[in-house]
């Protein structure tokens, strides 16, 4: 199915897997990228030489296009950039930072820059900024998130209304309907986060995966937007940030209850009463932890069969 995302990309499929903290490394990026899509490595959870360690592992188990996720609000950023260079990667997506600070460098070594934003006014400054592409997420999407509450639904249409770039939805995505939903609102392709948690290539715990299996309708929230907005499961780390708010506390109040490498201690090291589980609304629809080629392949189907359903309506 070419188009706008697959020719940038040069990958089969315009579907995406999100480079997640302590969930993307090398064994799903590459997974994804052999079945077809876009495979990316989290580099917020890694420090740069493991990161290094990753992209080498992903480039000897696939010979497809993949990418690195680099959020910017993480230490140690000027060291990941200068890898990414060194290592040769072609494709980054940037995060949680502006965007002026490292596509022109970027773009200079001949990768290919796309940028994450949760607003039309950031998508905006994300293009004049001369990213190849945005990745424009609504508030449904598992992890941080924007300030604004804009969901899916009503975010794509208005980026795509502004925007000249080639569009990339998220926030929500777990299926082909939804991947042709996303489409039809004006997003060239689809980025997919949470459903890839629960595969078996993810680097997550069994124990977080088991418990978004588990998820159902409602058991996600965003919160902690005075630090930076997160969507979690609920759990007893969760339950303790609510009756905190009881309170009415400060920045730094929160903080102090969040502390350090809180989600590693959820997702990676599985946790599941004290750690951080980072998670969208939509693990309510994943009911089973499959190999990520799997879950790539019937997106792909179920996009083809919502296709034919539409033109039959």
């Amino acid at each position: 199915m070419p188009n706008r995302v697959t020719q940038l990309f040069k990958i089969k499929y315009p579907l995406i897997q999100a480079g997640m903290i302590w969930n993307s490394g090398w064994r799903l990026a590459s997974a994804v990228s052999n079945a077809g899509g876009l495979g990316i490595i989290g580099a917020g959870s890694m420090y740069p030489e493991v990161l290094r360690e990753h992209i080498i592992k992903c480039k000897a188990a696939t010979d497809k296009p993949f990418g690195v996720n680099v959020p910017m609000l993480y230490p140690n950023i000027e060291e990941i950039i200068q890898i990414i260079i060194e290592e040769g990667v072609i494709i980054v997506f940037t995060s949680a930072g502006n965007p002026k600070t490292y596509t022109a460098r970027l773009k200079e070594n001949e990768i290919t820059v796309v940028h994450v934003v949760s607003s039309v006014k950031f998508a905006l400054k994300a293009q004049e900024a001369g990213v190849d592409a945005v990745v424009a997420e609504g508030f449904e999407a598992g992890g941080h998130n924007g300030r604004d509450e804009t969901t899916t639904l009503t975010l794509i249409p208005m980026v795509k209304e502004q925007l000249d770039i080639p569009l990339i939805a998220a926030g929500g995505i777990a299926t082909g309907q939804a991947m042709l939903a996303a489409m039809v609102l004006g997003a060239d392709g689809v980025q997919v986060g949470s459903r890839f948690v629960a595969s078996e290539e993810s680097s997550a715990h069994i124990n977080f995966k088991e418990m978004v299996v588990a998820a159902k309708e409602g058991d996600t929230e965003l919160t902690l937007k005075e630090l930076a907005p997160v969507r979690l499961l609920k759990n007893k780390f969760y339950q303790d940030v609510k009756e905190l708010y009881k309170t009415a506390p400060t920045a730094e109040a929160l903080n102090k209850l969040l502390g350090k490498r809180r989600s590693k201690r959820g997702m990676f090291e599985g946790d599941l009463v004290e750690g951080e589980l980072e998670i969208g609304q939509i693990a309510g629809l994943i009911h089973e932890i499959k190999p990520a080629a799997t879950i790539v392949q019937e997106i792909i189907e179920d996009f083809e069969k919502a296709k034919i359903l539409v033109r039959s309506l």
